[in-house]
């Protein structure tokens, strides 16, 4: 059952006093209702949805999900969990600002406490989208989330360093732009370099989301520099992938070493799930 906008006033408020620079929110990301109780079991503050790990329950890899799944999955997250669920709601699934702005309605009432709308076109010859437009799509996503009755926190993604474009400064000039835009909170999954987080987030007046990289900085050196939260991604769905992986290459070869692991599954299975 997805909730009513008439239950929604408020529900930006508290997910966004939870973005504190220097002791920033870290968020999982779950792929299903049984992650997401999961981490909420282990302490954790509020938690996100992952495009990939979502997709990959389904069998499919990133960007293989419909509008309509992603928002049925989003309110199975929304109603299951007494924390703030944050929606990887990917390019906003189209490209024309009244597609974004419908895609933050459909998410307010599932539920959510955020969403995400990306810069990303999906067209290999021409990654991001044109500033212009790109600005136009946040600023119509944002209308919607700040409405009476319908706040919810958008989080605005500037994606050009994933996509072959390693350009800071173009970066740092979209979170600017999609700040003014509306954005609560801004995002550019890509920065690993320590200079380069610091300097997004002394050019911003918004709270700003990192995504933890192999090999760069752990949570503390971006709460030093004054993150105001940190994600994952898909990172926890490919680790059970993983070790599921592991487990079934045992079982195939005709041991069963992954006992201990899957005792420690069980026990924190119980205490989630009860």
């Amino acid at each position: 059952m997805t909730a009513t906008s008439s239950t929604t006033v408020d529900r930006a408020r508290p997910f966004l006093e939870l973005h504190r620079p220097g002791t920033p929110l870290v968020m999982p990301n779950a792929w299903d209702l049984g992650s997401a109780k999961l981490f909420v079991s282990l302490g954790f503050e509020a938690i996100a949805t992952t495009s990939s790990g979502f997709a990959a329950t389904l069998g499919r890899l990133d960007g293989a999900v419909s509008r309509d799944e992603a928002i049925a999955h989003t309110a199975a997250l929304a109603g299951g969990v007494d924390v703030p669920v944050n929606a990887d709601l990917e390019d906003g699934f189209g490209d024309d600002p009244s597609t974004a702005a419908e895609t933050i309605r459909l998410a307010v009432e599932a539920g959510a406490a955020g969403a995400s709308i990306e810069d990303y076109t999906r067209d290999d010859d021409a990654p991001i989208h044109e500033l212009g437009l790109a600005v136009e799509r946040i600023a119509a996503a944002a209308e919607v989330s700040r409405r009476e009755g319908s706040r919810i926190a958008l989080t605005a993604r500037a994606e050009n360093l994933i996509h072959g474009v390693d350009d800071l400064a173009d970066t740092i000039r979209r979170l600017q732009a999609y700040q003014e835009a509306g954005a609560d909170v801004l995002y550019a999954p890509g920065l690993s370099d320590l200079d380069q987080i610091r300097s997004l987030v002394t050019s911003v007046d918004r709270p700003v989301n990192v995504l933890l990289r192999p090999g760069g900085p752990d949570v503390g050196a971006l709460a030093d520099v004054g993150v105001a939260r940190i994600s994952v991604g898909g990172a926890l769905a490919w680790v059970a992938f993983g070790a599921v992986a592991a487990a079934a290459e045992e079982l195939r070869a005709g041991t069963h070493g992954y006992e201990t692991l899957a005792a420690a599954g069980v026990r924190a299975a119980r205490v989630a799930l009860r």
